[in-house]
């Protein structure tokens, strides 16, 4: 077995926060940075830059992962499963272009096993599944706050509210999966 077998994935599933908090409590997850990716305009993007929807990119995250320990298909099925990927640029009342549904791949098996992942999955879904696939061209950390977010801030309205029930149904679903 390849001891070292770290290997990235990176995708956007709405807010960052939600989906940052999920992947860190995966079993062969090493670190989750919530990030930007995916627009057009230049350099580094500022948060309120983001959220005003005219840069291009999403909210995503970036998990750095042991293949050893969780295969990328797995951790594709634990992000369609965890947020809805029928609605397009839209996840809960986060509503805008940066919260929409993607997986940036980081070579050609992770497109190729991204959707084949999709394909099967989608006969789960009422609505078609509206998650886009592409390349990853540039990956930027989001500003210091939001990392760990729900971590630091498990008492903000925002974390009761949303991510506290997304983590406890995560939980449930996959228990076996924890770390």
């Amino acid at each position: 077995m390849d001891k070292n077998n770290i290997q990235l994935a990176t995708f956007g599933g709405g807010c960052f926060w939600c989906t940052e908090a999920i992947f860190s409590e995966v079993i062969g997850v090493e670190k989750v940075v919530s990030g930007y990716s995916g627009g057009n305009a230049p350099g580094k993007p500022t948060y309120r830059e983001v959220c005003s929807g005219l840069t291009g990119h999403a909210e995503v995250v970036q998990i750095t992962f042991d293949a050893n320990l969780i295969s990328y298909i797995e951790l594709l099925t634990i992000f369609m499963t965890t947020h809805d990927p029928t609605t397009l640029n839209k996840q809960g009342a986060d509503v805008g272009t940066q919260y929409r549904s993607v997986i940036y791949y980081h070579d050609d098996e992770q497109k190729k096993i991204a959707e084949e992942v999709i394909k099967e999955l989608a006969s789960y879904f009422e609505a078609p599944i509206v998650t886009e696939i592409s390349p990853l061209e540039i990956f930027y950390d989001a500003e210091d706050y939001h990392q760990d977010y729900y971590k630091n801030n498990t008492e903000q309205g925002y974390c009761n509210a949303v991510i506290s029930p997304k983590l406890a149904k995560f939980r449930k679903l996959y228990a076996d999966r924890l770390k």
